[in-house]
């Protein structure tokens, strides 16, 4: 498929609308919203859903934004969730993607790509937009998650925190391994105001 260019947008209580568009009435990858990460297990199961997309809600209108959209024209084609990580619950219990040292960090947690731009270079762009909105908000350090599949075929909806390669092409650097496939990537910002 052709590459495409898109825009790109802090996810913010006028653009709700626009998520929603995306991920879809199914909110995603089965109701998550985005939510899977930031909710313990129980609170998650209970409110998968209606309720999560709710919880969504709230985040984006309480602010600061939780992530960003990729556009092609007025479409909104794409989505990576970016917070500090403290704010992703789960990955506190994570023995994989434990932290790698005591640094303060935000992290990628998804990126969710429209079936019809996947493999079109939509992923990479939101990458580049998700450390820019660190950046803005102080963040000295971007971490991300992805997967590094030791088959060549890997179901994309496996792959919601994303691939290696992609991180590779927005500038980011692997850092650890946990496991054999899932290596802890990191952007650096440097300077007082966390520029590059």
């Amino acid at each position: 498929m052709n590459p495409v260019e898109v825009t790109t947008h802090a996810l913010t209580a006028d653009r709700f609308d626009d998520f929603e568009q995306l991920l879809g009435p199914k909110g995603g990858y089965g109701g998550c919203w985005c939510m899977l990460w930031r909710l313990g297990k129980k609170d998650f199961d209970e409110t998968r859903g209606e309720g999560t997309r709710a919880r969504m809600g709230a985040l984006v209108e309480a602010g600061p934004p939780p992530g960003v959209l990729a556009y092609d024209a007025e479409t909104p084609v794409g989505w990576a969730s970016v917070a500090p990580r403290e704010v992703f619950v789960r990955l506190a219990s994570s023995r994989v993607l434990k932290p790698i040292d005591d640094r303060p960090v935000w992290s990628v947690s998804c990126l969710y790509i429209a079936r019809s731009h996947r493999r079109r270079g939509v992923s990479v762009g939101l990458l580049r937009a998700a450390v820019e909105l660190a950046r803005i908000h102080g963040a000295q350090c971007v971490e991300g998650y992805p997967v590094a599949p030791q088959k060549t075929s890997y179901p994309v909806s496996y792959a919601w925190t994303g691939f290696r390669e992609l991180f590779v092409r927005a500038g980011f650097q692997e850092v650890a391994r946990g496991s054999p496939t899932r290596p802890i990537m990191r952007f650096e910002l440097t300077g007082e105001d966390g520029g590059r």
